[in-house]
């Protein structure tokens, strides 16, 4: 049956069931699609293809029968963001995260397992022990204290699905598990396309946090800070901060910090964030630097602070459907379609052709 799918595939666009009527010339009316939708009817094929086009979707995905849902979903937003566009964004999380897996079955040994960690390796019961979470975390995963290059690469090779979407400005990004019938749940990571490099590495990491962390006794707020902890610390290890700045400093200059700013791939505020956790410098310091940085419009996301980074865009299922094109297992068509591009578009990208 397609009710769900429908609904899905609707809700990813934002149309009400009206709205949807006249996407089709009204071949059938909005209360028929809302008997399709909860499986009281099935639409005759002329009026699926017509569904399906103004869906942007394949009749073969409304058709489908595999069954994927997500559980625990967590959106990192402003108090302001409606729920309709989180009910936009399960939708189209869905949609991608199922053309995914079907990419991922074409392909045996392709998918990469997560490793659900030990509940008391990440327990926590206080914000500041995010710090050592962090750190063990690294310790884990062998990352060292180097800065990491590629935050979506790196928590894809774990087993953490990535994707980025145009989300409303007010959604940073979420995390949530796919539930598949007798196969282990994945998590997957939501970023907004829109934002820079920097506030993105910063949602993967802070939403990762979420991922992992147990906390106990902790409100939402409490969590909230824990996350943006954790995230701090993943990103500028403690060490590599030490070396880099010194134990104590009287004084840093904003060049200084830009400077920074490149080798770990944070905002400036993220880095005066954490010189006060690591007590690099002291409050009155902190609030010099931030009168500062909020004097030049820098805290904000229409930051035009200096060194901005391009958006990390996931690369490994377009990877991946390049390899299935090559190796035969699929067709271009297919291709393109499991990557929402035109056949001409792939074949660009199949040539290397990026301009």
């Amino acid at each position: 049956m397609i009710g769900n799918r429908l609904k899905r595939a609707r809700d990813a666009l934002g149309f009400s069931l009206r709205e949807l009527e006249a996407r089709i010339q009204a071949q059938v009316s909005a209360q028929a699609i809302g008997k399709y939708e909860r499986n009281e009817m099935m639409p005759s094929s002329s009026v699926l293809l017509a569904l399906s086009k103004a869906l942007d979707v394949s009749p073969e995905y409304l058709l489908s029968q595999r069954e994927i849902e997500l559980s625990g979903v967590d959106f990192r937003k402003s108090q302001h963001a409606l729920s309709k566009d989180e009910r936009a964004v399960e939708a189209v999380v869905l949609d991608q995260m199922e053309r995914y897996l079907e990419l991922e079955e074409l392909i045996p040994g392709s998918e990469q397992p997560w490793a659900e960690f030990d509940d008391n390796a990440f327990s926590i019961n206080k914000i500041e022990d995010a710090e050592q979470a962090a750190e063990m975390l690294r310790k884990l995963w062998s990352l060292g204290i180097d800065p990491i290059p590629m935050m979506a690469e790196l928590l894809e090779e774990k087993g953490i699905k990535v994707i980025a979407l145009d989300l409303p400005e007010s959604v940073s990004g979420s995390k949530a598990m796919v539930q598949r019938p007798d196969l282990p749940e994945l998590p997957v990571i939501v970023v907004n396309h829109k934002h820079n490099g920097e506030r993105q590495r910063f949602t993967l990491a802070h939403e990762l946090a979420h991922l992992v962390l147990k906390c106990s006794g902790l409100n939402d707020a409490e969590q909230e800070r824990a996350a943006d902890r954790f995230a701090g610390a993943f990103l500028m290890a403690k060490e590599m901060m030490l070396n880099l700045l010194g134990v104590h400093r009287t004084s840093i200059s904003l060049g200084e910090l830009a400077e920074l700013k490149k080798i770990f791939k944070v905002s400036i505020a993220s880095l005066v964030v954490r010189c006060s956790q690591l007590g690099i410098i002291s409050k009155a310091t902190y609030g010099k630097l931030w009168s500062q940085i909020k004097g030049l419009g820098w805290n904000g996301p229409q930051s035009s602070e200096p060194f901005k980074f391009e958006a990390e865009v996931p690369q490994r299922m377009e990877r991946l459907c390049l390899r299935a094109v090559s190796e035969r297992v699929i067709s271009e068509p297919k291709a393109a379609e499991l990557l929402r591009m035109s056949v001409r578009e792939l074949d660009k990208r199949m040539m290397a052709q990026f301009a």
